[in-house]
């Protein structure tokens, strides 16, 4: 099989799209010796070694001595000879869309929240969906989902055959493990938090992902819980929350409340392992990483009952409905206090967080790109 891997996503620091992007390049090129050909694409050039791309801050530079860069005659003839390079091999897309210069291939849909809550993305995000998805649906010969969950959304509002969508479950770095105090607690309190003393979150600040429910349930918690575990949101800026943004700085005045923004690759395994308990009540996802992450770190876990959230808790975390306030204030509380449930969600958690590797979604990829190169 000859096969190409858009690695456009590869940009640091890493998103979700980007840490998937990433775990298959790494596993693909650790079997690259059973491929007939095996070559990586980012921005209309070929790249030869993609963990370049992680060390620059920019996904407009790229190591010279890594990456053969095309001429640039006009564009016409630019995209013959990439049509006439990528002939016989088979694309496979990570991020939604095919280039132009790919005449088919497989492509991978982490979800639908564009379509289904396009109120909660940019409106640029929604302008280049609309313009640009319904071409690369027109050429792909297969796609792949995250989730059956999201599967069936597919199949459903793009009116696609199932036999031309598969679910691939994503995976766990081996980094989120469970941890003793020992390891963590001179990272944590570099932050000022304590080892069992905070609940997690680690979220971009988005509308869909339901932050400003989970302050509100929060602050109704008993004092004494709020300050034995203060709440501390991790994650990106995200867009459209000025209003939620007052209500954090609130909380932090008030002590309950701490905001890390964006943490690191490596703090972040650590800042799972340490918490009392993780809080996810997004209202869509195409997988929900950050609750795999959780359980795979063996701190017990709170998400959504909608989307793909129950599929990936598997029964070990506690389900609720995030826009009902009080089931998601008593839910937090049940996480935080109950021992017994407590126990028994670490164990489950632990469980299916064996099962979701990245080694297993990079295999299984990889077999059904087999199928059609």
């Amino acid at each position: 099989m000859k096969l190409i891997l858009a690695v456009d996503a590869l940009v640091p620091p890493l998103t979700g799209i980007g840490r998937y992007a990433w775990e298959l390049a790494s596993h693909y090129q650790s079997v690259r010796h059973e491929l007939d050909s095996m070559r990586f694409f980012f921005a209309g050039r070929w790249v030869d070694y993609p963990e370049d791309l992680l060390q620059s801050s920019s996904a407009g530079t790229i190591a010279q001595k890594n990456t053969r860069h095309l001429l640039r005659p006009p564009k016409s003839w630019r995209e013959w000879h990439l049509r006439r390079a990528m002939r016989g091999h088979l694309f496979h897309s990570p991020n939604y869309f095919l280039p132009e210069s790919v005449d088919g291939g497989i492509v991978t849909v982490h979800d639908l929240s564009v379509f289904k809550y396009p109120e909660t993305h940019p409106l640029v995000r929604i302008k280049h969906f609309e313009k640009n998805f319904a071409l690369t649906l027109r050429r792909a010969t297969h796609l792949i989902t995250d989730s059956e969950a999201t599967r069936n959304e597919v199949i459903e509002y793009f009116d696609w055959s199932p036999e031309r969508v598969t679910a691939i479950a994503l995976g766990a770095r081996a980094e989120f493990r469970p941890r003793d105090v020992s390891e963590v607690a001179t990272a944590l309190s570099g932050y000022g938090l304590v080892y069992g003393g905070y609940s997690l979150c680690v979220s971009t600040l988005e509308p869909r992902k339901r932050i400003d429910r989970l302050l509100a349930a929060y602050l109704d918690l008993p004092l004494s819980v709020r300050l034995r575990y203060p709440l501390v949101l991790a994650g990106s800026a995200g867009w459209s929350n000025d209003t939620l943004r007052d209500e954090i700085e609130r909380g932090e005045r008030e002590g309950w409340l701490r905001y890390l923004g964006f943490v690191s690759e490596t703090f972040l395994p650590l800042l799972y392992s340490g918490a009392r308990a993780f809080l996810y009540p997004s209202v869509y996802e195409g997988f929900g990483l950050p609750v795999l992450e959780a359980m795979a770190s063996g701190v017990p876990t709170l998400t959504s009952n909608s989307s793909s959230l129950p599929e990936v808790a598997g029964g070990a975390a506690w389900l609720v409905e995030p826009d009902i306030h009080d089931a998601l204030r008593d839910g937090i509380e049940q996480v935080l206090c109950s021992d017994v449930w407590r126990d028994t969600a670490i164990v489950n958690g632990l469980q299916i967080a064996r099962l979701l590797t990245w080694e297993r979604c990079a295999k299984r990829t990889l077999e059904v790109c087999r199928r059609f190169g």
